[in-house]
């Protein structure tokens, strides 16, 4: 593979030149820069993208970092960031795991989104005051170098408990995230204050992991203790529908024996039937909204917090006690 050492041998000039014809310096004439380019493309000279980035100091590669791949939540994410950064002329590169984190270590990326709850807090901080631009989607942290763009858990936890109690439910299974998860902290929050004005409902907590595993683990133990109709609220969409899987092969019928509403309006959730009822939000949006907090970020401009609002999609797996 040709080198500048090779491009500059050939056209008889210093390497610093070859350089600065390559980067479209105006330092180099119009002439020397023609003949330049001309030899670099008959020596089929590919820059070295690594070489580049350390002397430059940017990668134009943003790292996003998530604790899974699958399911419908991720894709729509992804496809919000993926648009934006394309558009300011940014790469993305998707890692999920903690032995991804040495990725963001080596600061192969110009900044990061991290929805990830495997680091810990205080990784992250490090990570900023070591100069690496960062935002969050999965917890609240203050410095210079981190914004964080949240969704409103609370208030949709809020509307889909207060949803059932309005129906008339008074006995409602939670199931809920997996453990150190920021967004199942804040949803359970906002059960648990919901239920403490609620005196008179009975709530039962069912350890998940936002997983369909996890919701047919629930459904199990909800067909399992039946008296009677329940509600249940799964704090994801995913565990909904692995309790839909469970309840299926039973005598139990949804939405007449078990109402449920899940969180995240994934797309599954339109044609299982009966329909999921849920919580709704633009998943691309929080991804878009976060790549461009970002952006300034690593522009040096002024950026604010944000969250992503929600909304009640009521459905006819939720009906009246």
């Amino acid at each position: 593979m040709a080198s500048i050492k090779d491009i500059a041998k050939k056209a008889g000039v210093s390497i610093s030149t070859v350089s600065y014809a390559l980067n479209g310096s105006p330092k180099v004439t119009d002439e020397t820069c023609a003949r330049i380019l001309a030899i670099a493309k008959e020596l089929n000279y590919v820059p070295n993208a690594a070489a580049r980035s350390l002397k430059k100091k940017e990668s134009k590669i943003i790292g996003a970092f998530l604790p899974d791949f699958s399911g419908g939540f991720y894709g729509d994410l992804l496809q919000g960031m993926k648009g934006t950064l394309i558009q300011k002329g940014y790469d993305l590169v998707v890692c999920s795991g903690p032995q991804s984190h040495r990725l963001l270590a080596e600061k192969l990326f110009d900044g990061a989104l991290i929805l990830d709850h495997t680091f810990s807090d205080e990784q992250l901080l490090n990570f900023a005051e070591l100069g690496h631009r960062l935002v969050v989607l999965d917890r609240e942290l203050k410095h210079p170098n981190i914004n964080h763009v949240l969704l409103d858990n609370k208030a949709g936890a809020s509307l889909a408990m207060e949803y059932l109690i309005d129906l008339g439910h008074r006995k409602i299974y939670v199931v809920t995230g997996p453990e150190g998860s920021y967004d199942s902290k804040q949803r359970m929050a906002a059960v648990r204050q919901t239920v403490e004005r609620n005196s008179d409902v009975e709530c039962i907590e069912i350890p998940g992991d936002f997983n369909r595993m996890g919701g047919e683990r629930a459904g199990k133990q909800i067909a399992a203790e039946f008296a009677g109709p329940v509600a249940v609220f799964c704090l994801n969409d995913e565990m909904a529908i692995g309790m839909y899987d469970y309840i299926s092969e039973t005598d139990l019928e949804m939405g007449k024996d078990i109402h449920i509403i899940g969180f995240d309006n994934i797309e599954l959730s339109e044609y299982i039937r009966p329909r999921l009822a849920t919580i709704d939000y633009s998943k691309k949006k929080w991804g878009s909204l976060a790549s461009e907090q970002l952006i300034k970020i690593i522009e040096g401009k002024p950026v604010e917090n944000e969250r992503i609002y929600v909304t009640l999609v009521k459905a006819e797996s939720v009906k009246p006690r």
